[in-house]
């Protein structure tokens, strides 16, 4: 099969205009970016906020492997499949970062005939989104060091600067530095570092913003440092929220392109899924879910943290609930989690695949707890049997959750139809949607809840200064926020090796950070890094350019 950048280029797109018409928009409506993206003004919302909401479906899938599950391909050909059904359809994806994209990961768009198109500049600088949080961000760190070097006014204690700086790159070199080297004019000497950008708390508080002043105003409580005393210090202390929501005007605004199949597609926003709340914008699912029946939009990694964010995080500010959830799964992937290697999950191992099977237990047991019904797409591969499929249906039908074969990397929408009638069902069925823990729960009560009930733990160990921030940020009014656990993507627990249905553990808390701009408290679990390093063969070896412009090795 040709690889998906060969798909890509092969494609035939419609004039981004023209897709816009197909849910309602016109010229006014949208700013074009070339022939094939455009941006959804923001004002289309006053239009079309009192019309009926259409449906959320919400596309999550088990803890991730190195076999691959296909949540974003899965995604895409949902949407496809919907609207080859009649339905009208729209898909919101999270705009990828050119670290992975240059690293190891890859990019963001799906994969073979279930992409968004232009595949290239999505998973490149795309409109510019990404600069503009890298931007804003770095805004704001040369302020506060600036008020450093003009006098301090603040009291600020440059020990206690919790800002670092960003970039959309991987490098390692840049986690710690030592920064205002050189002498009394080059600013304050102090340990700092980078994060990459979709890390950043400005890259969260744009995806849970519900319009620019919203923004400005989460802007204004970000908490960048702390006085001698101890007292928080915020962008708004600093006079740097307006200029920092000016510099996001345009990001703000959806990204509007779409799939192979001419599908209407939203890529907007990237935060990061083990460390914030992995979705794409309140501003992008909202949107849609007025120009369309069907909203399609998918939560990161596996569902113990892109979907418990979801429906915890984003449910709580957009004012939305989910009409039905996908839960994404592979025969090999779930051998992988009963302990076979990559090498071997071709083979038959149903002994493997009992044990791997209780991961995907236990998420389709926790999306239960939320009281909104769920479909299980298997994504197909050429060497799964008859027998691994009814195995795995079996499994899924006792706990109310019934399984379609996803064939949509290969055969784009038609491979989806099933999916897409088993979701239209169960986004018919009564929903009883419900947070996991109330706002007034204290916030190591939800530490707490979360860690016990999605990832199944037994209890939870809070490093001394992870507990002394908890009740620090309580004692300050922020006791309301939900929290965000930042932990590994690859395990149920806070250890990345413990596959399938870990039993037994503890997580570790060993921090808690403040994200009052965006508007939940961070807890890190386990070893976490905010700023990723390239691998031995990084991707960009192989990714270049030719004369007539055709790129070339971008997967």
């Amino acid at each position: 099969m040709k690889t998906d950048i060969e798909i890509a280029q092969e494609a035939r797109m419609s004039p981004i205009i023209e897709i816009a018409r197909s849910i309602g928009l016109d010229e006014d409506d949208i700013e074009l970016y070339g022939k094939y993206k455009a941006k959804v003004s923001l004002g289309v919302w006053d239009r079309i906020k009192d019309r009926p909401s259409g449906k959320v479906v919400l596309v999550t899938a088990i803890n991730p492997t190195p076999a691959g599950e296909g949540k974003t391909t899965n995604t895409v050909g949902l949407g496809m499949a919907l609207n080859r059904l009649g339905k009208k359809a729209i898909i919101a994806l999270r705009e990828p970062s050119l670290g992975p994209s240059f690293g190891i990961k890859g990019g963001a768009a799906g994969g073979g005939y279930a992409q968004v198109l232009p595949m290239e500049d999505i998973n490149l600088h795309f409109t510019g989104d990404i600069h503009a949080v890298t931007a804003a961000h770095n805004l704001l760190a040369a302020m506060l060091d600036n008020h450093l070097h003009q006098g301090n006014d603040l009291n600020i204690d440059p020990r206690q600067v919790v800002l670092r700086r960003v970039m959309d790159l991987n490098e390692r070199a840049l986690r710690n530095i030592v920064l205002g080297l050189g002498g009394k004019i080059n600013g304050v000497p102090r340990e700092s570092g980078f994060d990459i950008s979709v890390a950043s708390e400005v890259m969260a508080a744009l995806c849970l913003a519900t319009d620019l002043m919203d923004l400005k105003e989460r802007f204004s409580k970000m908490v960048v440092a702390y006085t001698f005393d101890g007292k928080p210090v915020t962008a708004a202390d600093l006079k740097a929220a307006g200029s920092m929501a000016l510099l996001m005007k345009d990001a703000i605004k959806p990204n509007l392109v779409q799939t192979l199949e001419n599908t209407p597609a939203f890529v907007h926003g990237g935060p990061f899924a083990n460390i914030a709340h992995g979705s794409n914008s309140i501003v992008a699912t909202r949107m849609g879910m007025k120009l369309a029946d069907y909203m399609v939009t998918e939560a990161g990694f596996g569902a113990d943290l892109g979907a418990e964010k979801f429906f915890d995080i984003v449910c709580r500010y957009g004012g939305f609930t989910p009409a039905a959830v996908v839960l994404v799964a592979t025969v090999r992937a779930l051998k992988n989690h009963g302990g076979v290697p990559k090498s071997q999950l071709g083979e038959r191992n149903m002994g493997a695949l009992a044990q791997g099977i209780e991961n995907l237990e236990k998420q389709l047991e926790n999306i239960n707890k939320y009281g909104v019904p769920v479909v299980v797409a298997l994504n197909e591969f050429p060497g799964d049997t008859q027998e691994e499929i009814d195995f795995i249906s079996d499994r899924c039908a006792v706990l109310g959750a019934e399984v379609a074969l996803s064939q949509v990397w290969a055969k784009g929408g038609a491979g989806g139809e099933d999916l897409a009638r088993k979701v239209i069902e169960a986004a018919d069925k009564p929903n009883k949607f419900k947070f996991l823990y109330p706002d007034e729960l204290p916030l190591q009560e939800k530490v707490d809840c979360i860690c016990r009930e999605i990832y199944g733990a037994d209890g939870v160990s809070y490093a001394p200064e992870a507990l002394r921030r908890l009740s620090q940020y309580q004692a300050q009014g922020y006791g309301h926020l939900p929290v965000c656990i930042a932990k590994t993507q690859y395990s149920l627990s806070d250890n990345p090796d413990l596959k399938g249905r870990p039993r037994g553990f503890t997580v570790s808390v060993k921090e808690v950070r403040l994200s009052a701009g965006a508007g939940f408290i961070v807890a890190l679990a386990g070893t976490i890094m905010t700023m990723p390093g390239l691998g031995k063969t990084p991707a960009a070896e192989n990714i270049d350019i030719l004369e007539n412009g055709q790129i070339v090795g971008l997967f």
